[in-house]
C-alpha cells in the first residue's frame, strides 16, 4: 500500500515507518506539522525544523505545514489539508503513524483519514513499552531525548543518546514517578540521529540546552548528514 508517514523525527514515528516498510509498504512522502507551541497535545514539537534533514537521509519526499494557532483544531485542518496534498500528488492509499497507546490522537487521525478514505497503520499500538525500548536499540536506532517535561526525569537526560543501560534507569523511573516509559504521554520528546532507514547518521553540531528547573528542551541549532 502506497503510505504517507505522520513524522516527527522521534524514535515512534520512525520506527512506524521501519515496520510498516518490513511489511510491504511503500512509504511515498513524510508529512510533519509544526505546531505553534510545545504545548500541543496532538504535535510534536522540539527540532521540528531538523525533520528536513532526517528526510534527506532517508530519501523520502517531505511535505510540512505549520499551524499558527494553538487551536486544536486548527492543527486537525493543518494535518487534513497536508494528507490531503499527499493524496494528490503522490496518490497515498493510507497513513502510518507511531502511536503507542493514546486514544485521543489514534481517534483524531482515524476521523481525518475516514473523511479522506485512506487507511490508517499502527505498526506499534498496544507494544509492550520496555520491550519496545529494547526493540528499538536492537534494530540499531539511535536516538536522544530532546524534551522532558516530567518528575523523574531532569536536564541530565536533554541531549542523552539512550543506550541499553538506560532502559532500566527509565524503568525504575517511570515506576517510582508513573510516567510512561516510552513516553506516550509527552513526557519527554525523541530524535533518532540514526537507524536503518538512514544512508547516513545525522551529526549534530550545535545545540542549546534549555532548563527551568523543571522541564527542558535540547534545541538542535545545527546538524548534517556524516557522510
Amino acid at each position: 500500500m502506497k503510505l504517507a508517514a505522520l513524522f516527527s523525527g522521534g524514535k515512534d514515528s520512525t520506527y512506524a515507518i521501519h515496520k510498516a516498510k518490513s511489511e510491504g509498504h511503500d512509504i511515498v512522502c513524510l508529512v510533519s506539522i509544526f505546531p505553534k507551541s510545545e504545548e500541543s497535545h496532538l504535535l510534536h514539537y522540539p527540532n521540528m525544523k531538523t525533520t528536513a534533514l532526517q528526510a534527506k537521509a532517508m530519501k523520502i519526499p517531505h511535505l510540512v505545514s505549520g499551524i499558527d494557532s494553538d487551536d486544536t483544531q486548527a492543527e486537525l485542518d493543518g494535518i487534513y489539508q497536508i494528507l490531503q496534498k499527499a493524496k494528490k500528488e503522490f496518490g497515498i492509499q493510507g497513513v502510518v503513524h507511531g502511536g503507542i497507546l493514546s486514544n485521543y490522537q489514534k481517534n483524531h487521525f482515524e476521523n481525518i483519514s475516514t473523511n479522506l478514505d485512506l487507511q490508517v497503520i499502527s505498526p506499534l499500538w498496544k507494544k509492550d513499552q520496555k520491550q519496545y525500548l529494547s526493540e528499538l536499540l536492537k534494530s540499531k536506532f539511535k536516538f536522544i531525548i530532546t524534551s522532558v517535561t516530567t518528575a523523574g526525569l531532569d536536564d541530565s537526560w536533554l541531549g542523552k543518546e539512550i543506550m541499553v543501560d538506560d532502559i532500566t534507569k527509565l524503568s525504575d523511573s517511570s515506576s517510582e514517578h508513573g510516567f510512561n516509559v516510552s513516553f506516550e504521554g509527552g513526557e519527554a520528546e525523541t530524535f533518532v540521529t540514526d537507524c536503518p532507514l538512514f544512508s547516513a547518521p545525522i551529526k549534530i553540531l550545535k545545540a542549546n540546552k534549555i532548563w527551568d528547573g523543571y522541564r527542558g528542551r535540547f534545541e538542535i541549532t545545527e546538524a548534517i548528514l556524516d557522510q
